[in-house]
């Protein structure tokens, strides 16, 4: 990986609360600060903040968006990769990444999760997800309880 850049996809929810709007912004200035590309699904909510914080600090960003539009991207996506497949997308988000940060969320960021556990490819959490198996706690996801301790982890797993 010494001749190519470190993706981090960071997913959530399109409805944050403000903490994780804040946590996402963050992130997005950390993950800038290290020279990591950030992959995101391109719209509103947790994905936004994480490009505002990104694009701050001058990172680059991409948004795999679920729609025929370029325009539906949110203002600080740099790369608006168009795919017209839905929230089908949300295979291509976490597959582009070689960790993934999740903040908050509903039921599509529950799909990329799963998406990316199967794939093998390591799930910082912040505030979002545990999943369970027969009555016991997975711990497939990592938790990280700040965005530098989320996005030092989601590094170090990505080197790794």
């Amino acid at each position: 990986m010494t001749d190519k850049k470190i993706c981090v996809a960071v997913i959530g929810g399109g409805r944050p609360t403000s903490e994780e709007v804040k946590a996402a912004e963050e992130i997005g200035r950390e993950l800038a600060r290290h020279d990591v590309v950030l992959i995101c699904g391109g719209l509103g909510g947790v994905m936004e903040a994480a490009c505002r914080g990104a694009s701050a600090e001058n990172g680059t960003t991409v948004g795999i968006l679920p729609g025929d539009s370029r325009r539906t991207a949110n203002q600080y996506v740099q790369m608006p990769i168009v795919t017209g497949i839905a929230y089908a997308r949300n295979v291509a988000v976490v597959k582009s990444a070689h960790a993934v940060i999740a903040i908050g969320g509903s039921y599509g960021t529950l799909t990329e999760i799963g998406h990316a556990l199967q794939s093998g490819i390591p799930v910082i959490g912040l505030n979002t997800w545990v999943i369970s198996r027969n009555g016991r706690e997975d711990s497939s996801i990592i938790p990280a309880k700040t965005p530098a301790e989320a996005v030092e982890k989601a590094l170090e797993l990505a080197r790794g």
